[in-house]
């Protein structure tokens, strides 16, 4: 079974930066795209970003310019760096294995203004 691993999020000033991993287990990750996803109070889920199993990746429009995804495929982990942040960046952040349709349990990311 495909489990995935968020850390990282925690409270942070606008404008600061956080950097969330998402360590995946099973060897079809490294074959797998894998999104990070959010999801604010009241809101729906949304794609933030996703990476390929060989790098291409995609941003969300409001995510553009402020966050990197990456992954090291040795340590099966993906990782989402976000800076800039804003108060409406506040949600809790998911990791997605686009393959399987595993989720993680989630990683909250709150921002103060």
């Amino acid at each position: 079974q495909v489990q995935l691993v968020e850390s990282g999020g925690g409270l942070v000033q606008a404008g600061g930066s956080l950097r969330l991993s998402c360590v995946a287990s099973g060897i079809i990750f490294r074959i797998s795209t894998v999104g990070w996803y959010r999801q604010a109070p009241g809101k729906q889920r949304e794609l933030v970003a996703r990476i390929t199993n060989v790098g291409a990746t995609d941003y969300a429009d409001s995510m553009k310019g402020r966050v990197t995804i990456s992954r090291d495929n040795a340590r099966s982990t993906v990782y989402l760096q976000m800076n800039s942040l804003k108060s409406e960046d506040t949600a809790v952040y998911y990791c997605k294995n686009e393959r399987t349709n595993s989720w993680g349990q989630g990683t909250q990311v709150t921002v103060s203004s």
